[in-house]
Formats: C-alpha cells, sequence, structure tokens
C-alpha cells in the first residue's frame, strides 16, 4: 500500500526511476481498486463512480509508468506505444517487466542500490 500512496505523493512527478517491485505494487492496488469502483457503479447502475477514479488515476499512472521505464533506461515517451492496439500495449509491458538498469542513467541513480530489501529482488 506504501507503493500507491507513494504514487500519489509524486503525481505529477515524470523525472527519476521507481524499482520494477514499486510500480508493480502500484498497478496492483490500482488494478484492485478498479475492480471495486466498477462492482459499486453495477451496485448502484452508474458509470460515475468508475469515471472518477479513471480520471484521477490518469496522471500519477503516467508519471509512475514515466519513471519506471526511465528504471530500464527509456523514455517515458514509449508509452506513446499504448495507443498501437495490441501490438504497442504487449512491447510496453515488456519493457516495464525489465529489471532496472546498472548503475546511474540519464534519469538518476539506481534505486535498487544502498536499498538493503533491493539487494535479494
Amino acid at each position: 500500500m506504501n507503493y500507491y500512496i507513494e504514487a500519489f505523493q509524486r503525481f505529477a512527478d515524470f523525472k527519476g526511476r521507481i524499482r520494477r517491485k514499486a510500480y508493480w505494487m502500484f498497478f496492483l492496488f490500482n488494478f484492485i481498486f478498479s475492480i471495486v469502483t466498477a462492482v459499486i457503479d453495477g451496485v448502484l447502475g452508474t458509470a460515475f463512480i468508475g469515471s472518477i477514479y479513471s480520471l484521477v488515476l490518469l496522471v500519477p499512472s503516467l508519471a509512475a509508468g514515466a519513471r519506471r521505464l526511465h528504471d530500464t533506461g527509456r523514455s517515458g515517451w514509449w508509452q506513446l506505444l499504448y495507443l498501437i492496439p495490441i501490438i504497442g500495449f504487449i512491447v510496453v509491458i515488456i519493457f516495464l517487466a525489465q529489471d532496472s538498469q546498472e548503475g546511474d542513467n540519464d534519469w538518476g541513480a539506481n534505486p535498487k542500490e544502498g536499498d538493503i530489501e533491493g539487494a535479494t529482488a
């Protein structure tokens, strides 16, 4: 849950890097909350809550994705591949699933370095 909260705290920060675990934990909680909002909308017979939730998460999701791509040594602009049906989505998911680039890169220091938890991940 800390990763989810951190994504909101850095909601418009498109600079820096984020670890793979932090990104996918944010994605997991986002997915769970999306299902909950869909169920609530289904019970109420509206699409209001899910739509508001999606709009609120738009910028934090793009920022977290950009930081994750920075961690793999790519620009955040690679997220534009999401606009290409099926192929673009698969390519971006593969990029997001890759391990961190060793050492420093153009977007900052490796978030794993100096992290006790990162030594085993």
